[in-house]
């Protein structure tokens, strides 16, 4: 039996790992740049910088222009970095005291609500903040309805807690045939006249509407585009875009089982050979951040040839079909996203499509129990 190099271990109880490529993360950052070449890009950090690691993408982001986020130990995480540029707190303050934290690390916060109105006026800051007043143009979560704006951007003019007001808004559509041109003409509409910078484009509309002035503005907000995923798939996929996958989530083949015409696979019996087959079982399941829901059919990559899952995903387990790799053995690698090290690459929008999800919500599930390492790195 060939013998197979193992990944890097290191106290690794298991054959999986996943890989962050930083050069992909600064080449990704580079489109949204070249897409938007007179405007600021934000590098959108929430959620551990989508479950990459704020740490680990820090310095392949760098050059941005300023990172946003949710979390105040996010922010803090940044400044202790080294990062001395903007940071924007993208749902703004959450409670008073959180105004404390904002003067403290000079970070600039989203007003979205008459409330943080109420609790910047009561702050005592020597320093002025630099806030982004945002409106709800469509998408009907958080923001000022169009007719409150004007009004709240006059209340926050005349506070000496407020230097700078900025203008932003949210795309609902940006990445589906609606499309962005109401929203944009409520914001146009309920904004004219008013100073100050402006932030309207998510990924989508960075990379489909970013030739328009009006539209890029001032600031982009650069997210999901950053770390390998398109933020319109599957109308479009990264190839499309030119983007490069960030994360790789790869195992190892731990046995192989030989069935005949009607042997079933798995919890619940869900999958029945048609004929004689050949199954290999992953080190991988849904404790580990796979979508427990991925069907059989959903795609992987065993030694770089792109193959099936077959069967339920258990929690530590998935079984794939090995039909077409005759020599694939116990060691053999499994990627379940990303490039494997024989150069195929696996987007993870296909892998979320198949299970009915986005490739959003399967970087940010990866599990703890996962090692992760920079590609490179240690």
């Amino acid at each position: 039996m060939p013998t197979r190099r193992r990944m890097h271990t290191c106290d690794m109880p298991r054959p999986i790992e996943a890989l962050i490529h930083a050069e992909a993360l600064t080449h990704n950052l580079a489109r949204a740049r070249a897409a938007v070449p007179d405007a600021r890009v934000w590098a959108v950090v929430k959620a551990n910088a989508y479950g990459h690691g704020i740490a680990r993408a820090f310095e392949a982001l760098r050059a941005a222009d300023g990172f946003a986020l949710l979390d105040l130990a996010e922010a803090q995480q940044l400044r202790d970095l080294g990062w001395r540029g903007p940071i924007l707190l993208l749902e703004g303050v959450f409670e008073p005291r959180d105004l404390e934290l904002c003067s403290r690390l000079n970070l600039w916060h989203t007003v979205h609500c008459e409330a943080q109105i109420d609790w910047l006026a009561m702050h005592k800051t020597q320093q002025p903040h630099r806030v982004f007043l945002k409106m709800n143009s469509g998408m009907n979560r958080l923001g000022l309805r169009p007719t409150a704006f004007r009004a709240a951007w006059t209340r926050l003019n005349a506070l000496p807690q407020v230097d700078e007001i900025s203008l932003m808004s949210h795309f609902s559509d940006a990445d589906g045939d609606r499309g962005i041109a109401a929203a944009m003409q409520v914001f146009g509409d309920a904004t004219r006249d008013l100073p100050g910078e402006r932030s309207l484009c998510n990924s989508a509309a960075t990379l489909r509407h970013g030739d328009d002035a009006a539209v890029r503005a001032d600031w982009v907000r650069a997210g999901i585009m950053l770390y390998g995923s398109a933020p319109d798939f599957p109308a479009h996929d990264i190839a499309h875009w030119n983007l490069r996958p960030t994360m790789t989530l790869r195992a190892r083949l731990i046995g192989t089982q030989e069935l005949q015409a009607g042997d079933t696979v798995g919890y619940g019996s869900r999958f029945t050979a048609e004929a004689p087959m050949r199954i290999g079982v992953v080190a991988c399941g849904y404790a580990d951040g796979y979508p427990r829901h991925a069907p059989s059919g959903t795609p992987v990559l065993v030694d770089g040839v792109r193959t099936r899952l077959v069967g339920r995903v258990s929690m530590d387990m998935v079984t794939v079909d090995l039909g077409a790799l005759p020599h694939a053995v116990r060691g053999s690698e499994v990627t379940l996203w990303g490039r494997a090290s024989a150069g195929a690459t696996l987007p993870i929008d296909e892998v979320a499509h198949a299970a009915g999800t986005v490739g959003y919500e399967l970087m940010c599930a990866l599990a703890a129990r996962v090692p992760v390492r920079l590609d490179g790195g240690s």
